[in-house]
């Protein structure tokens, strides 16, 4: 009797010890999803910002192009400034807006935002593409 009492409270830690295991996996998983879901406004803010103030010509569009985690103007470099303040190690992996002229006209604007969650061992990534055309 006290053997099958033991081999109980064993197997039951055992189920205790995985329910454990799985509330951190995910609560992991949870971090990681609103990282992405983040990542993922902040690069349709930017894009919508180049597109609502794309100019004539598109003369705007480029003020808007961020190399190094460094804005080309005071809108891009804010918008840096929040990606810093939102995203784990984004200082570190800064986030870049590249302005492509594609044979087709218009703009090609590319978003990367990059960041590393405290429990990530690797660097994670969004990559956001738009095309900016006249209206």
């Amino acid at each position: 009797m006290l053997l099958e009492a033991l081999i109980g409270i064993l197997i039951f830690s055992l189920g205790v010890l995985a329910l454990v295991a799985m509330q951190a996996v995910s609560v992991s998983t949870v971090s990681n999803a609103r990282y992405r879901t983040e990542a993922s406004f902040l690069a349709n803010e930017i894009l919508s910002q180049v597109w609502v103030d794309r100019g004539a010509n598109y003369a705007n569009v480029a003020s808007y192009a961020v190399t190094g985690g460094v804005g080309a103007s005071t809108q891009s470099q804010n918008w840096v400034n929040k990606v810093n303040q939102l995203m784990p190690s984004s200082d570190a992996f800064p986030p870049t807006v590249t302005i492509a002229n594609p044979a087709a006209g218009g703009r090609q604007v590319t978003v990367v935002i990059r960041w590393r969650a405290p429990e990530a061992a690797d660097v994670s990534n969004h990559t956001a593409v738009a095309f900016i055309s006249d209206p």
